[in-house]
């Protein structure tokens, strides 16, 4: 899910079961890595004591008894004003500073595959995870590496029911992490799929990691008929100058766990009728600290991620004018600021996708929620920071000074909304006299469990007593599928 130990972005983060999606809790919720270890808090009482972490599922927890990462240098503050986009790009990302730079702890490889039918259940598999963490010394295990190879099947039956086989395959994975999602799919393909498929198939990762661009190599060569097929390419995919000519034969990207590191914009409005505000971040004069600085909202993307989402409508008054008046008069006498996280790297990011591969089908998945986030703002982050052993929830993500995580809850909806618009439409052709939008493209968001059900085999990754955390323990994650309609003339 994700994107890159430093760059993966695919530690699975999962709401427990029976716990309310703003529920409070006796130990206060941290980032990535505390949402797996609070959901092994709240569903065993094998180890009460273990540290609230934030891993983008329920995956397991980070050891308390590990030493903590080496930190970064503080990321000094900037010399003059950016978007709030560029200081988490610079937070997460700077080569010296940045919160990844430092992190190069490779994600966790399990030596062999979780045997979950021997589990009797719930405790016995978080007793197992527990044993796994502190055998491998990690800091948290993908979901694709904890449910392998079955996650990993369950994305590759998806790609061989709707694509077009009548063409070589061609995947493409946007932040490949260890290498594990491509070696299980490559795997799927030569066993069960027509010869003809794996012997002309090509596998792409693009990876930023130049230490992870290795690891997936390793570990993909494990079978060595796969080297052949698959190639990694040490870049930033959101940079169209990467990807060279246009490739217009059809294809399939995977970006699992991506776009809750994505860098965001975040606007404002001073009260309930106002125009949207873009935030910029600038040092105060005489201090080291910074602090946000409103300027009309002009830059191009955060103008399209507004537009695209509907939110420069939501204040034009659609009432008479008597209910505008009123409206005015309120927001005045009672007025009440707004802020909102616009994804403008998503928006980067699958412009040059669909310019670059505008026959791609698409896999992504990511969060849908995150609990207890602190930050205001809709689709505000978690900002967490890991300090003498444990975790911590920042107030503010201007607090983020290269120490921090910053991820950030996908919503699906918007997320189906950017597709669209990036894609083009159908009736935008020279020479259509259509008035209405026609969509390029079928799009389908599944839940995680709904996903598995349906393309993966939920029977091997049940326990003795029926528990099954693959499907009973990412409430919060969900699968997006947007495929081509192939019905352009």
């Amino acid at each position: 899910m994700v994107r890159l130990a430093q760059q993966s972005r695919r530690r699975i983060c999962a709401l427990p079961v029976g716990a309310s999606a703003g529920g409070a809790s006796d130990v206060s919720v941290i980032g990535r890595e505390s949402l797996v270890s609070r959901w092994m808090c709240l569903v065993s009482s094998y180890s009460p004591s273990c540290l609230f972490s934030t891993g983008t599922g329920c995956a397991g927890a980070r050891d308390e008894e590990s030493d903590p990462e080496p930190l970064p240098l503080p990321l000094p503050p900037p010399t003059r004003p950016v978007l709030v986009r560029d200081f988490i790009r610079s937070a997460l990302y700077d080569p010296d500073h940045g919160y990844f730079s430092k992190r190069s702890g490779s994600v966790g490889v399990l030596d062999r595959s979780i045997n979950f039918n021997q589990l009797q259940g719930r405790n016995a598999y978080m007793r197992h995870l527990h044993s796994l963490y502190k055998k491998h010394d990690i800091a948290w295990f993908t979901p694709v590496e904890l449910f392998k190879p079955w996650y990993a099947h369950g994305i590759a039956e998806a790609i061989l029911r709707t694509a077009n086989l009548s063409v070589p395959l061609k995947i493409y994975e946007i932040g490949g992490g260890s290498g594990t999602c491509a070696k299980c799919i490559m795997d799927y393909m030569m066993l069960n799929a027509p010869p003809k498929i794996y012997n002309n198939m090509t596998y792409i990762s693009v990876e930023i990691s130049p230490a992870l661009a290795k690891k997936q190599l390793e570990t993909v060569g494990d079978v060595q008929s796969h080297l052949s097929r698959y190639h990694v390419e040490c870049r930033d995919a959101s940079d169209r100058s990467g990807w060279g000519n246009v490739d217009a034969q059809p294809c399939w990207v995977i970006m699992l766990e991506v776009l809750d590191n994505l860098p965001h914009d975040l606007i404002f409005s001073p009260n309930q009728v106002s125009a949207w505000m873009e935030v910029w971040v600038e040092k105060v004069q005489g201090s080291g600290e910074i602090s946000e600085i409103y300027k009309p909202a002009l830059d191009p993307l955060i103008t399209r991620c507004i537009e695209i989402t509907g939110m420069d409508k939501q204040n034009v008054a659609h009432d008479n004018q008597v209910l505008s008046s009123l409206k005015h008069v309120w927001s005045k006498a009672f007025p009440k600021s707004r802020r909102a996280w616009m994804p403008t790297g998503c928006l980067k990011l699958l412009d040059v996708l669909h310019w670059a591969l505008p026959n791609m089908s698409l896999i992504a998945s990511d969060f849908s929620y995150l609990p207890d986030v602190r930050i205001s703002g809709d689709g505000a982050p978690l900002v967490s920071v890991k300090k003498d052993g444990r975790t911590i929830d920042y107030d503010s993500y201007l607090d983020a000074k290269g120490d921090a995580d910053i991820f950030f809850p996908t919503d699906f909806s918007m997320l189906e909304l950017i597709d669209h618009h990036c894609s083009g439409w159908l009736n935008q052709q020279p020479g259509s006299n259509s008035s209405r939008p026609i969509k390029k493209r079928r799009t389908i968001t599944l839940d995680t469990a709904s996903f598995m059900e349906e393309f993966g085999l939920p029977s091997k990754t049940r326990t003795k007593d029926g528990y099954n955390p693959l499907l009973d323990d990412f409430k919060n994650t969900k699968f997006y599928l947007s495929v081509p309609t192939y019905n352009a003339k």
